[in-house]
């Protein structure tokens, strides 16, 4: 007996086998899309009106198309039907009971596994301002996205405070803390929480994602003895900005003016487990102060012939671009000031990394055009290549995952 909701579709093939969703393709394809439900125990024995495949596409597509309802973005997702394959009858959009059934089905484990095994640095050495001395620029940062208000997601994920006295802000919040490269703005890794879990605690778990050949900027919001000694252990150079209070002795003045210090991960007279350090301070000016700041830059990059001074100082404002990435993510992207729609925690990670898997294929497809070009990525409008992905998943041929 059909579940409530659904609605017979006018032939015998599936939904799936028709799901135009353009570019998104291009970067997950569905036999990717299959072993991941398989991997996550979301495999299907017997066929759905809405089976896991067309879901995965679905939750792209809700991030896609932000400010559509449930039923106009499975449309969107729809609209390149092959009519000569028997669907000349047309077909009815599934109810939005149907569709909420169908996502939670699915859960957000799927769309995780999708991200984390996709979601790569793009640069190649053809890329422009994507390295340093040789190595990939590398940026960490956080952010918080507001959920919609309801009883679930605040349990979960908590309010932030409303800076009013009242202590209450106007929605719950999650916190997102990301790995993104500097010159692409592909966001490769991410930990998610309540918004009273900190930024630091988030970032622990990023760690195993950073690799040799990596150069990882962090502002010193980030700066931790344990945090700094954890990421250099993963074989990634780092080139962290430091709190002001923190003691940094000179040891060894070096000819590009930094200097050898070390840092410890106790200040008491033990002083234990020392890591060694360079450091380079620069003022700039800044308008805003109308003067200057001053910036202390500690690096795992001992050697200045190989990573001058200069070098590392101008490479350090690079991390900004991760603050770009976040508002392409959330200003374009999602919709200025739109509340993630999703009513429940499990729904709510699926929908943020629904949000992810298209930043970075958008990305992808950014930097494919920008080498083929010979430009930087950076130079191309993001705004614009949305509306292109967007175009190609209301147009875009169908495929047939199965086939059929």
């Amino acid at each position: 007996m059909p579940r409530a909701g659904w609605v017979k579709p006018r032939s015998d093939q599936r939904l799936s086998d028709h799901i135009s969703i353009g570019v998104l393709t291009r970067t997950y394809p569905p036999e990717l899309v299959d072993r991941v439900l398989a991997q996550s125990g979301r495999s299907e024995q017997r066929k759905r009106l809405l089976p896991a495949q067309t879901m995965v596409y679905y939750a792209m597509a809700l991030a896609l198309f932000s400010e559509g309802s449930y039923e106009e973005v499975m449309r969107n997702l729809v609209e390149g039907l092959d009519w000569s394959a028997g669907w000349r009858g047309g077909w009815q959009v599934p109810s939005k009971v149907a569709i909420s059934k169908a996502r939670a089905r699915l859960g957000a484990e799927p769309l995780r596994s999708l991200y984390e095994q996709a979601a790569r640095p793009l640069a190649t050495p053809k890329s422009e301002g994507a390295f340093c001395g040789g190595l990939r620029l590398m940026a960490i940062d956080g952010t918080t996205l507001d959920l919609a208000d309801t009883a679930a997601n605040e349990a979960a994920f908590g309010r932030p405070g409303s800076g009013r006295g009242e202590g209450r802000g106007a929605y719950p919040q999650l916190r997102a803390v990301g790995l993104a490269e500097c010159g692409t703005h592909a966001i490769t890794g991410v930990a998610l929480g309540p918004i009273k879990r900190g930024e630091g605690s988030l970032a622990a778990q990023l760690w195993g994602s950073l690799e040799p050949g990596m150069l990882l900027l962090a502002d010193r919001g980030f700066w931790g003895f344990k945090a700094f000694k954890a990421a250099q252990a993963s074989g990634a150079e780092l080139l962290w900005r430091v709190r002001k209070s923190l003691i940094l002795p000179v040891e060894e003045i070096l000819g590009d003016g930094s200097y050898r210090s070390r840092v410890y991960a106790s200040t008491d007279r033990r002083r234990t487990e020392p890591v060694e350090v360079r450091v380079v301070e620069y003022e700039l000016a800044d308008p805003a102060l109308e003067g200057s700041e001053r910036y202390r830059l500690a690096t795992t990059l001992l050697d200045p012939e190989a990573a001058p001074a200069e070098q590392l100082a101008a490479a350090y404002p690079e991390r900004w671009e991760f603050e770009t990435a976040l508002d392409e993510l959330k200003t374009h992207q999602r919709g200025r000031r739109l509340v993630l729609r999703s009513k429940s925690p499990e729904g709510v990670y699926q929908e943020v990394y629904g949000h992810l898997l298209v930043h970075y294929a958008i990305r992808a497809l950014m930097h494919e055009v920008a080498v083929d070009a010979g430009r930087d990525p950076d130079r191309l409008s993001f705004t614009r290549s949305l509306r292109v992905v967007r175009r190609s998943a209301r147009a875009g041929p169908g495929f047939s995952p199965h086939g059929a």
